[in-house]
Parts: C-alpha cells; structure tokens; sequence
C-alpha cells in the first residue's frame, strides 16, 4: 500500500520431484506464485530473497498470506485524484519500470478496520496505531483495496529500501522508517507489489 501502507509474486517455479515409473505431476501451488516479474523485479526479488535466506517471498506468502489476497487503504481524496481523475490502469507510485504500492494481508486490514470503526465513522488514532502509522494517515472517509493475487497475477516480491514509498531511517531513533524483512516498523506483514490492476481491485468505502 505505497502511499497508505508503508511503509506489494517472485518468479519462480515449484519444482516438483517424480520417479521415472510415474508421470511427473505439478500440484496447485499453496502460495500465490505470479510469474509476471519481468527481468528487473525479478533479479530484485532474488537479491531480497538472498539477503532475507532462509526466509523468502514464498515463505513469507504461506505463513502471512493464507487468503491469497492483499489490501490497503487510500484516502478518499487521494482515491479520487490520482485512481479517478486520471483514469489510472494501476494502483501505486509509478516510474518507467511499473507502478509500485505495499500492500498488507486483507485479513490484518479488515480486523483493523472493523475495530476502528464505531457510530458509522472510523477513529483515524485507532486505525493508525493498529498499522503502526501515523494516525493523520488515515484522516477522513477512506478507500479500502483488496486485490485477489491469483486472479490478479501481479508481480509481487519482498520490499527493498530501493522502493518508492520506503522512507529510510536516518537514525536508529527512528522508529517508522522501513525495516528490510517483509514486515513494517510497527511489525505488519507487507510485500511490495508491482503493477496491481485497477480493474481487478474490490474497493470499499470506509466511512
């Protein structure tokens, strides 16, 4: 979620092992593995895997990632002007090699959402120290994005200080900087997503 979450699959193939009297078999994969990493998004998934080994994306997605899908908030305002207004095709900050957005597990997002939310409204304060953010984050009606990553098929990896939206610590008193591991300062599970579809998100209202 690059500008509301911090604080988004790797390429890769499930290698499965057969003996030469039976036909080999590639079963459903248990993570939602995209293969649509190009070149460079995949070099950095493998140099994020490395320096996360023995701890990679697939890894991360089967104990973090059970639904199969990720989430993230928008403020409405922000929703409109850059998601509307411009008629964008994908979600996050954008350069000439993709769109780039942290997003977190939906069900982490939602929890945290329901228990923000009282009276039809939600407390900004609640929400903020629930996703180890700033509270002003999260000010005003908000947009809540879930994206199913299977149907999806974005390129999804570990985060990398390289990022957009990763804002480096400039001393060790800093506490909501980026933290190298797939998990935020405040200990939320995040991956880095690139290109996830406009087309494809569900998007709630979050009054």
């Amino acid at each position: 979620m690059a500008w509301m979450i911090r604080g988004l699959l790797v390429s890769a193939l499930f290698m499965v092992g057969c003996r030469h009297s039976a036909p080999a078999v590639t079963p459903e994969p248990s993570t939602p593995v995209a293969l649509s990493c190009d070149e460079r998004q995949s070099e950095l998934s493998r140099e994020a895997d490395q320096r996360a080994s023995p701890y990679g994306i697939e890894q991360h997605l089967a104990k973090n990632f059970p639904e199969g899908s990720v989430s993230w908030l928008m403020k409405d305002t922000q929703y409109q002007q850059y998601v509307v207004q411009t008629g964008a095709t994908n979600f996050g900050r954008c350069d000439d090699s993709g769109c780039y957005l942290f997003a977190a597990p939906s069900s982490v997002i939602r929890d945290a959402v329901k228990k923000a939310s009282s009276g039809g409204t939600h407390d900004p304060a609640v929400l903020g120290q629930a996703l180890g953010l700033p509270a002003k984050n999260f000010e005003g009606p908000l947009r809540m994005m879930t994206l199913d990553l299977r149907a999806a098929a974005p390129c999804v990896r570990l985060p990398v200080d390289s990022d957009p939206g990763a804002w480096k610590c400039q001393s060790e008193q800093d506490t909501d900087c980026f933290k190298f591991g797939g998990y935020t300062s405040g200990g939320l599970p995040e991956v880095m997503i690139i290109n996830a579809p406009v087309s494809q998100a569900v998007v709630t209202e979050v009054p």
